[in-house]
């Protein structure tokens, strides 16, 4: 349930300059319910290469605070996809993935010798507990290569391409059917393990590859998870390291297209500042700050790893790119702990979130998946805003200031609610969360005004605030 809303009653005294005066003056942002945009499938982030491994070694007490973290929507992000990474390395060395069938089995068409330790380097546990115990149900199950045997180069590092696929032939044979086999008892496993894998990627960063080889498998994979049941199965292509260059690689996959379900790319050489030229659901599956020193900081000059920055970056990729879903590269990770490649790091055995978490919390707490965005206008300078209808016809507003000085006072006015409609002002009906220097996610005063359609709240400077209306009815829930 959400927290009983505070009545605000603020009164600002004393002298104040004009430019002051500016920032405390009322804005409203008007939310059209009739003007939509993308349907959201969530936020996310991976515990794959082993790092799982390392959160369950935690005491329980700090394996529940992180699992909080990740997945409660009152203690933490309240994320919504976990992206799994399919192993294909022969042991577990370093922060390596172990394949279920790390030895060639005699060819791609011997009889398969898959092996499965109910484990998956970790992430089986961090499934289980998302599903089970937080409600999770998108699990992306992501190969960053096929095993070194399949591929041209006998290695699941370093490039290479799938044998059998245009211009990767290879001695001994095509691999194609093989892979898709082995993708295909992988999800089998984790039905196994009681968690249902709802959606399959099968490369990760093919910058210099071609479209032509994606698709080519396309052909294959798509057959052959409808043969085995897996109909409900969508697969993602292609995680790009940039997101312009998917772009070109849809370019050369049109003819198998309808077989994608979500198009997905990464951040890292481009980010997602325009839509993708595809009539699918578009995902931003990757980014980070991998080069900054950890920092724990909501603002302090707009730094890369800084909270402010990445509820800037989730905003642009959403409002600008279209995306449906956004996650970060590394939900938790133990060592090293001075990256900021991570939201959440492990010292001395003990977890500890950064403000990216919070950043992320802002946005997932109140954005659930099925939540379609509507149109805003009316936002001040260097005020970013956007809104959604969730399913259980809440409506989230978030209102990013970006700008130093005073508290300004925002009011969002639902302008089409449809006829007769309004919104409850009563006990749990409407409430406003900020996050910024010294909160994170916490509740801040909110008023509805008699009409049932304008909620208002002071936002601080350089804040992100997350406003939550719910219909008349009943009691909203997150």
């Amino acid at each position: 349930m959400y927290p009983t809303a505070l009545i605000s009653g603020l009164l600002l005294l004393g002298a104040a300059s004009a430019s002051e005066l500016e920032s405390r003056q009322a804005s409203t942002i008007t939310v059209d319910l009739s003007r939509t945009f993308q349907t959201m499938d969530g936020f996310g982030a991976s515990e794959a290469f082993q790092r799982a491994v390392t959160m369950k070694r935690l005491a329980e007490d700090q394996q529940r605070k992180f699992l909080d973290l990740m997945f409660s929507t009152t203690k933490g992000a309240g994320l919504t996809i976990l992206r799994n990474g399919i192993g294909s390395s022969v042991d577990m060395r370093d922060d390596w993935m172990v394949s279920i069938q790390p030895r060639n089995p005699g060819g791609p068409s011997a009889t398969p010798n898959y092996v499965w330790d109910g484990s998956d380097n970790g992430q089986v546990w961090v499934s289980q507990e998302a599903v089970k115990t937080y409600g999770l149900k998108t699990i992306y199950a992501n190969a960053w290569s096929a095993p070194g045997y399949m591929k041209t180069n006998n290695n699941d590092a370093n490039g290479g391409s799938l044998c059998g696929v245009s211009g990767a032939s290879c001695s001994s044979g095509d691999w194609k059917q093989a892979f898709a086999n082995y993708l295909v008892q992988y999800v089998k496993f984790y039905q196994q393990e009681g968690v249902e894998i709802t959606h399959l990627g099968f490369l990760n960063e093919p910058d210099y590859t071609s479209g032509t080889q994606a698709q080519d498998f396309v052909r294959v994979l798509r057959p052959t998870l409808d043969r085995n049941n897996m109909t409900h199965i969508i697969i993602n292509c292609c995680e790009t390291m940039g997101w312009s260059v998917m772009n070109t690689m849809l370019n050369q996959m049109r003819s198998i297209e309808g077989s994608l379900g979500v198009v997905t790319g990464h951040a890292y050489t481009s980010g997602p500042s325009s839509p993708l030229s595809t009539r699918h659901k578009t995902w931003m599956t990757e980014a980070a700050d991998n080069n900054g020193a950890w920092t724990s900081s909501w603002y302090s000059n707009g730094g890369a790893g800084e909270g402010l920055t990445w509820a800037n970056n989730i905003y642009g990729a959403i409002v600008n790119g279209n995306v449906s879903a956004y996650l970060y590269w590394v939900g938790a990770q133990d060592r090293p702990s001075n990256t900021n490649s991570k939201m959440i790091r492990v010292v001395n055995k003990q977890v500890e979130p950064s403000k990216r978490l919070w950043a992320f919390a802002n946005w997932s707490r109140f954005v659930r998946p099925g939540a379609v965005r509507v149109s805003t206008s009316g936002a001040p300078s260097n005020v970013r805003t956007s809104a959604f209808r969730n399913v259980d016809g809440t409506v989230a507003v978030q209102v990013i200031n970006n700008n130093s000085g005073s508290a300004r006072t925002i009011s969002v006015n639902i302008a089409t609610a449809g006829a007769g409609s309004s919104f409850v002002a009563a006990a749990d009906g409407v409430a406003a969360w900020v996050t910024d220097g010294s909160r994170d996610c916490d509740q801040i005063v909110a008023t509805l005004d008699a009409s049932g359609r304008t909620l208002s709240a002071s936002v601080p400077p350089r804040s992100m605030v997350s406003f939550v209306l719910r219909p008349g009815g009943g009691a909203a829930k997150k």
